[in-house]
């Protein structure tokens, strides 16, 4: 199979979702505690909250995924901001450990795809900043910084470490007001639409997915499908705003630490690759594009952007390559890890297809 990492292929009449399944069992591993603010998308009144949730002291990710709405009286620039309160009673350090944050933009799929790799590839930062009792930050200077035109999104995600109980909040107001002080004078948060991911507080992070059985070259092709909603169901929380439970539709910002155990008998080696298998579900479903960090094999172990060769990857028969595992030669078992999140802008799932080709070059 002669083709570059990333690139789209032609795979006539092979594409389906009829591909069988790879069992699997899901272990929820320890993680932080995890925001996501997709509910309202669109966020239509010119200065209003969309999220407010309260967190403990330790770990936090933050997935921000908004849009300016606003067409009422006028379509206008707005800020779209993230805010930390310090409602403890000491002094909070609050030092970020992953970080993404993205330009706004019209083009979602490039977002998503970019911001998840940026996600992928930050390391930890070692100073902390300090939040006195009460008081509160804005947890990113970017969003507080840009400016966000009608019907762009904003992207942020976000990993952070905290030593005090807060109260974080996402909300939107005008390119001119500070974040801490359009908090001041916001006493509500906008109602949900339901037709989104979802937002709230939500009591899984990390999943570590097992396969159940070792796949053999000398099988047909096999699939591993996540977030689908059925054998994947959606993760639940609370919606805090509300005070009733919530479902995040898609596990959007969920990590999914996948382990596969393989081996050639025949010589062949597997390659992985994955497709838009619901394009004709809706208007919305017309792409997919992700990054995910793959293991070594024939190209390199690391962050790899699916499609890397254009923007997206539309539907059958176009299939993205993301790696190619080579036979060791002896038919022992090999294992491939791959660590992949549910990717925004897409339609789910995002099948992982691993393929028994020929080798003819290493």
């Amino acid at each position: 199979m002669k083709t570059k990492q990333g690139s789209t292929v032609q795979l006539q009449g092979f594409l389906s979702e009829s591909i069988p399944s790879i069992n699997y069992k899901k272990i929820i591993l320890p993680g932080p505690q995890f925001l996501i603010s997709d509910d309202p998308e669109y966020i239509k009144t010119p200065e209003g909250a969309v999220l407010k949730e309260m967190v403990q002291p330790g770990a936090v990710r933050l997935y921000i995924y908004n849009v300016n709405g606003v067409k009422q009286p006028e379509k206008m620039a707005r800020k779209i901001t993230a805010v930390i309160k310090n409602t403890g009673t000491g002094k909070m350090c609050i030092r970020m450990l992953r970080y993404s944050s993205q330009k706004p933009s019209t083009n979602y799929y490039q977002i998503g795809k970019q911001g998840l790799a940026d996600y992928f590839a930050s390391v930890p930062e070692n100073k902390a900043r300090i939040v006195k009792p009460g008081e509160s930050i804005a947890i990113d200077e970017k969003l507080e910084k840009n400016i966000v035109q009608y019907n762009e999104l904003v992207h942020g995600f976000y990993e952070f470490v905290i030593d005090q109980p807060a109260e974080i909040t996402i909300l939107q107001t005008a390119p001119e007001v500070n974040g801490t002080e359009a908090l001041k004078r916001i006493t509500k948060v906008e109602s949900s639409s339901h037709t989104n991911a979802g937002r709230g507080l939500f009591g899984v992070s990390n999943y570590k997915v097992i396969a159940d059985t070792v796949m053999d070259t000398k099988n047909t092709a096999m699939a591993i499908v996540v977030a689908d909603g059925e054998k994947d169901p959606w993760v639940v929380g609370i919606d805090g705003s509300r005070g009733v439970q919530a479902e995040l539709s898609g596990n959007y910002g969920v990590m999914y630490q996948i382990e596969i155990k393989w081996k050639s008998t025949n010589g062949k080696g597997l390659a992985l690759v994955t497709w838009n298998s619901r394009s004709g579900n809706s208007l919305w479903c017309g792409g997919m594009a992700t990054s995910m960090i793959v293991s070594k094999g024939k190209f390199k172990e690391g962050i790899i952007q699916l499609p890397s060769d254009k923007l997206i990857t539309t539907a059958s028969p176009e299939a993205v390559v993301a790696q190619i595992f080579l036979p060791d030669g002896t038919g022992k078992e090999q294992t491939i890890r791959l660590t992949f999140s549910p990717p925004g802008a897409s339609c789910l799932p995002v099948p992982l297809i691993f393929v028994p080709v020929e080798i003819k070059d290493k």
